[in-house]
């Protein structure tokens, strides 16, 4: 089980889970002092849950968890970064910002079903890959190989972490924030100049020179670079980027409770045989009580079908290799990690239309049964060539090795069971729709009216 980097220290021990277990015991036992919550096994949870509470019996948790209390008023710099994530007069065809692909009503992230979306000058070139959301992104480490974590004898190696974008390829949000800029398939702007240029034209420009300094347009370099430091600064400060407002977080403050089938779910989640979500998804809260994340920021090659709604892929040459390319440049000779992508954030998942780093799948039901069946019926998910079905066939041969084939869902063999039923991925779904942000007006409040 992967943890996150030690400089956030998020879990002390590579098997802590007492997340699900301190629920699950006060959601089917009755309640604990909420200061001192009894502690159970997570295996213990994991099969207590499947149980539904006595009808009469309506208890709650409260869990210490201390969710951010929102600025009084943005910075001079994030007031700025939001008219610049809103203006599309920096985009090549002057019809796209970035806000364009990361839809504040759709928690950041795309706003439609496209597997990937459309940029350019003309606004017809298609990306290659599906838009992430900016959500839940400000405790992202920056990226290192190799995360070691302490085991029994000796320490472990989790592997990559950390980084932003599908690759880590950059360690913070100004640096990723340049990304769509200046990529072709994007914003499309021809070179940094252009881009400070529209920046002199903006309506907004007065106030960058107040915040900035009356020459700042005079130096291009350092124009651009507090453009992209103002975009850094709206997603860190504005409320909106990290909400906490899910039903999730309203249980874990003790403001709501879960039905049986949302229950039900987060064992599944946690269940280190069936779902086992939680090993990648992580749900405890972290030092000082912070807010989970639901991921731990690491990196994972699944061998998620070629999608054939990609024009990339129309060429058989063309591998999206994650780490290790094509965008990514330094990781390139790296074959160990060739086909990883990170773990997104499973906040607002349940809001979305395309999932997985090339958007192959478009509903949560589809997602979770490649999941499952991804190697007990393998037939159903990739294709066959004179008669042979060509598993994990949008990854070269020779980094398949790489494919995550030992953790839960993912060791069963073709014609064995999946991990889960039809009625306990519905489970789980119930339990992941309770991670959308809205259900209540501030973090981990009781439910809006």
């Amino acid at each position: 089980m992967k943890v996150l980097s030690s400089n956030l220290g998020w879990l002390v021990g590579k098997h802590w889970r007492a997340g699900v277990a301190l629920l699950a015991a006060a959601l089917l036992g009755g309640c604990h002092d909420a200061e001192t919550p009894a502690r159970v096994t997570h295996a213990d949870a994991a099969v207590a849950a499947p149980a539904a509470a006595p009808a009469t019996v309506k208890p709650s948790l409260k869990r210490w968890v201390r969710y951010p209390e929102p600025p009084a008023a943005l910075s001079a710099a994030a007031s700025l970064g939001k008219q610049l994530f809103f203006d599309a007069s920096l985009s090549a065809s002057g019809k796209m910002s970035c806000a364009t692909c990361h839809s504040p009503d759709h928690a950041y992230g795309p706003p439609n079903g496209l597997a990937v979306q459309l940029g350019g000058a003309d606004m017809q070139r298609q990306g290659t890959r599906a838009v992430p959301s900016l959500r839940y992104l400000g405790f992202t480490p920056k990226f290192t190989r190799h995360y070691y974590v302490p085991g029994p004898d000796e320490t472990e190696d989790e592997g990559p972490t950390g980084g932003f974008t599908h690759d880590g390829a950059v360690d913070s949000l100004h640096e990723q924030a340049l990304i769509p800029l200046l990529n072709v398939n994007e914003m499309a702007m021809p070179n940094p100049a252009a881009v400070v240029a529209r920046l002199q034209k903006a309506a907004y420009a007065e106030q960058f020179r107040q915040v900035y300094g009356v020459d700042i347009f005079e130096h291009p370099a350092a124009a651009l670079q507090q453009a992209t430091l103002a975009l850094e600064a709206f997603q860190t400060e504005d409320p909106s980027f990290h909400p906490y407002t899910s039903k999730f977080d309203a249980a874990m403050a003790g403001n709501a409770d879960f039905t049986p089938a949302e229950l039900r779910g987060y064992g599944l989640f946690n269940n280190p045989n069936k779902g086992n979500c939680a090993k990648c998804h992580i749900d405890t809260p972290g030092p000082g009580g912070r807010p989970a994340q639901f991921t731990d920021f690491g990196f994972q090659a699944l061998g998620v079908p070629r999608n054939p709604e990609i024009a990339a892929n129309r060429n058989p040459k063309h591998a999206d290799l994650g780490i290790c390319g094509p965008d990514r440049k330094d990781m390139a000779q790296e074959a160990e990690f060739c086909g990883m992508f990170k773990s997104p954030t499973l906040r607002n998942v349940a809001t979305r239309e395309v999932f997985f780093h090339n958007g192959r799948f478009h509903t949560l039901q589809d997602m979770l049964h490649f999941y499952v069946e991804r190697d007990t019926d393998p037939a159903k998910w990739y294709p066959k060539v004179k008669g042979k079905v060509i598993k994990f066939d949008d990854l070269p041969p020779r980094y398949r090795a790489n494919i995550d084939s030992l953790d839960a869902p993912l060791n069963r063999k073709a014609g064995d069971a999946p991990a889960l039923n039809e009625e306990e991925i519905g489970d789980l779904i119930a339990f992941l729709k309770t991670l959308n942000d809205g259900y209540s007006a501030r973090s981990g409040a009781a439910r809006s009216e």
